[in-house]
């Protein structure tokens, strides 16, 4: 499956995948984080059951802090 994360193209084996899947992926699923599939924010209650596919386009924001 080919996607957009972030502005790059990104290819990963798997032929469709859930958001939760994308972000233990990127090792960000236990960070405050907010998605952006094809242009919609996608609530965090949906990320276990929202589907993503081949072309899609994602845009992963997650939060750092420090001092």
């Amino acid at each position: 499956m080919n996607l957009q994360v972030n502005g790059r193209s990104v290819k990963m084996e798997d032929e469709e995948m859930t958001i939760a899947e994308i972000l233990a992926f990127y090792q960000v699923q236990d960070k405050v984080s907010v998605v952006e599939h094809n242009k919609q924010i996608v609530k965090k209650s949906d990320y276990e059951t929202k589907k993503i596919k081949d072309n899609d386009t994602l845009e992963i924001i997650h939060f750092v802090g420090g001092g």
